[in-house]
């Protein structure tokens, strides 16, 4: 798709599948960003790639000259027909990639892809506090729309989810 400071982003392939679940699993087993508990298996991601590809969603990573460094990918937000138009954006980086703006430059790449398909509507749930997600999400024109408290729980407490919203 494009280069930028020597970063590349484009399309997931089903080879990223492995640096991909590497870059999730830390989240996994280290915080509270996503609320799975067990590990996700390559196999599991190229699984998750390829359903998303095959209804027309992006699932975009970025990568250096050495690697995948993060991704970025819309999915369906819920499986009734009526929501069709609307996804769930994500983004992830590589716990010890530190370039900023990369971030931004994924979701630059999402939200133009998301402009061309057949979506209206772009969510985002955050797990709170995450000051630099909710800059991230608001930078590109996602607004607060609600705040679900202690709505799951992780090692042991119990975690805030705020959504964001943008209409495209």
């Amino acid at each position: 798709m494009t280069t930028s400071n020597e970063l590349n982003v484009r399309s997931a392939r089903p080879p990223d599948a492995q640096a991909i679940s590497s870059i999730y699993n830390h989240y996994v087993q280290n915080t509270v960003i996503t609320f799975e508990e067990t590990l996700v298996t390559v196999g599991e991601i190229q699984t998750r790639i390829e359903n998303l590809s095959s209804v027309g969603l992006p699932w975009l990573v970025v990568e250096d000259a050495t690697k995948v460094q993060g991704y970025a990918y819309a999915a369906p937000w819920r499986p009734r027909a009526s929501y069709r138009h609307s996804v769930e954006v994500s983004v992830y980086l590589d716990k010890d990639f530190v370039c900023p703006g990369t971030g931004s430059l994924l979701y630059s790449h999402l939200f133009q892809a998301l402009a061309n398909a057949d979506v209206h509507v772009a969510m985002a749930g955050i797990a709170l506090p995450n000051e630099a997600s909710v800059a991230l999400h608001e930078k590109f024109g996602m607004t607060k729309v609600g705040h679900l408290a202690e709505i799951g729980q992780k090692f042991g407490r119990w975690v805030d989810v705020g959504y964001w919203q943008r209409t495209l």
